[in-house]
C-alpha cells in the first residue's frame, strides 16, 4: 500500500474516533457524582445486640446487604463507604428525599413466618428470590420462590396448618395474613400493597437479605444541584480560558503547527469525553480537576514533540526527516512520563475511594486519550501538510533564522 493510501485510511481512522467518542458522549452522557448533580448524604451506626457485637465481619456483612440494596434501586455511581469502627457512609446522586432512601437501605428486613400464636415457623433465609408483580385481580403482589430447602420445609407448613392463617412478617410489621387453603411448594404470593411501588422496595429487602444488626442514622443531608451546577460552569469557564490561552501560546510560538495542536486539544476533549462516557465513568470536581491536569499533559508531550523536530531542522535535515526523526525520539520520553503518571493514577484507583478515586480514574483516562492523540493524531495531521508552505516555513516549530 502506497504513502498516501495508507495517509488517507489513517486519516479515516481518526475520523471514525471522533465521530464515535460524539455518538458514545450523545448517546449515554456523562454520569455526575454528588458534588455536581446533588443527592443524598448519610451516615448510618452499627447497633450491636446482645447476640451480636459489632466487629469486622459484622461490619462486612452490612456493608455488603447495603450494597446491594442500593444497588437494586438502580442509582448511578453510588458512594458507599466505612468509616471508622462501625459507621457507613452511604451517597446516593440524584436523591431528592433521602428519607424514602432510607427506608429502603436501613431497615432491619427480618422477613418472618408466623402462626397466630406468633411463633416464627420460617425465616427469610429460606427465600432464594423475591419479586414485585400482579396478583390475579391486577393487585401489586410480590412473588417469591423458596430455596429447595425452604420448599420443604414451607410444604409441610403449609400442610400443618391447613384452613389455620400464617403471618408473613417484615420487621414484626405484619404484610399479610392469609389463610392457607392448599400446601404449598416452592413459590408463594405476599399481597396488601396499594401500589407496585411500595411492593417492589419491599421485595428489594426480602431478595436482599436482612442486615446482620440493625443501624442507626446518625447523620443525614441533601445535597443541592445548584452548588454543582455553580462548579460546573466556573470549572467549563475555567478549562476554556486554559485551552485559549495554551491556544494562543501554541500558535504565537510554533506558528501554524500550533495551531494544528489547537485542533488536536479539541479532538482530545471530544475523544476524553466519550471515553468517559463510553466506561460509564462518574465526574466529580476532584474528576474535573484530573482532566484539567491530564489537558496540560497532551500540550507537554506535543510541545516535546515540535522541540525535537525543531532540533532536526537546525542540524540541517529535510521537513520530512525532521518530522520522522523528531517523532521518533520523543516517543520513549513521552511514553516513560505518562505511564509513570497511569501506574500512580491505577494506585491511587485501586487503594482509594470517593472523589480521590474519582480524580485518578479521569486522570488515567486522560492521560492514555492524550497519548494517542500525541502520537497518533498530531503525526497524521502534520504529516497531512508536510508537503504546504505552512510547515516548510523556516518559522514553523518555532525554527528562527539565524538559529
Amino acid at each position: 500500500m502506497r504513502y498516501k493510501q495508507k495517509r488517507v485510511l489513517k486519516l479515516f481512522f481518526i475520523i471514525a474516533i471522533i465521530v464515535f467518542a460524539y455518538f458514545l458522549y450523545a448517546y449515554y452522557g456523562i454520569n455526575l457524582g454528588l458534588d455536581l448533580q446533588g443527592g443524598a448524604h448519610i451516615v448510618l451506626q452499627a447497633q450491636p445486640t446482645p447476640e451480636r457485637e459489632i466487629n469486622n465481619q459484622v461490619m462486612s456483612g452490612i456493608l455488603s446487604v447495603i450494597e446491594r440494596r442500593v444497588n437494586q434501586l438502580g442509582l448511578t455511581e453510588p458512594l458507599i463507604q466505612r468509616q471508622g469502627a462501625d459507621r457507613i457512609i452511604v451517597e446516593l446522586p440524584a436523591v431528592d428525599n433521602p428519607n424514602e432512601a432510607i427506608e429502603t437501605i436501613g431497615r432491619t428486613a427480618v422477613l418472618t413466618f408466623r402462626n397466630a400464636a406468633g411463633d416464627i415457623l420460617m425465616t427469610g433465609e429460606a427465600v432464594k428470590d423475591a419479586r414485585a408483580s400482579y396478583g390475579q385481580f391486577n393487585q401489586p403482589v410480590i412473588r417469591f420462590v423458596l430455596t429447595d430447602e425452604g420448599a420443604k420445609k414451607f410444604e409441610a407448613i403449609t400442610r400443618q396448618y391447613m384452613g389455620q392463617k400464617i403471618g408473613i412478617y417484615l420487621d414484626n410489621e405484619l404484610l399479610t395474613n392469609p389463610t392457607v387453603q392448599a400446601v404449598i411448594k416452592g413459590e408463594g404470593v405476599i399481597t396488601g400493597y396499594s401500589t407496585v411501588e411500595e411492593a417492589e422496595k419491599d421485595a428489594i429487602l426480602i431478595r436482599e437479605g436482612a442486615l446482620p444488626v440493625p443501624v442507626k442514622v446518625v447523620e443525614t443531608r441533601t445535597v443541592g444541584p445548584t452548588l454543582g451546577k455553580i462548579s460546573i460552569e466556573r470549572s467549563i469557564i475555567a478549562g476554556l480560558i486554559g485551552l485559549i490561552l495554551v491556544g494562543i501560546y501554541m500558535i504565537f510560538y510554533y506558528r501554524f503547527p500550533g495551531l494544528l495542536v489547537a485542533l488536536v486539544l479539541a479532538i482530545y476533549g471530544l475523544i476524553l469525553m466519550g471515553a468517559l462516557a463510553g466506561l460509564k465513568a462518574t465526574l466529580t470536581l476532584p474528576g474535573i480537576a484530573g482532566l484539567i491536569l491530564s489537558i496540560g499533559m497532551a500540550v507537554d508531550a506535543n510541545i516535546i514533540i515540535f522541540e525535537r523536530i525543531k532540533d532536526e531542522r537546525r542540524s540541517g535535515k529535510t521537513l520530512r526527516a525532521s518530522i520522522d526523526a523528531g517523532f521518533k525520539r520523543s516517543y520513549m520520553t513521552i511514553l516513560d512520563a505518562n505511564v509513570t503518571t497511569v501506574i500512580t493514577a491505577l494506585i491511587l484507583a485501586y487503594f482509594t475511594s470517593g472523589t480521590v478515586r474519582g480524580f485518578a480514574i479521569t486522570l488515567g483516562i486522560g492521560v492514555v486519550v492524550s497519548m494517542f492523540t500525541a502520537f497518533f493524531v498530531t503525526r497524521n495531521l502534520i504529516d497531512l501538510f508536510s508537503n504546504t508552505k505552512l510547515l516548510q516555513s523556516t518559522a514553523a516549530f518555532g525554527v528562527r533564522r539565524g538559529q
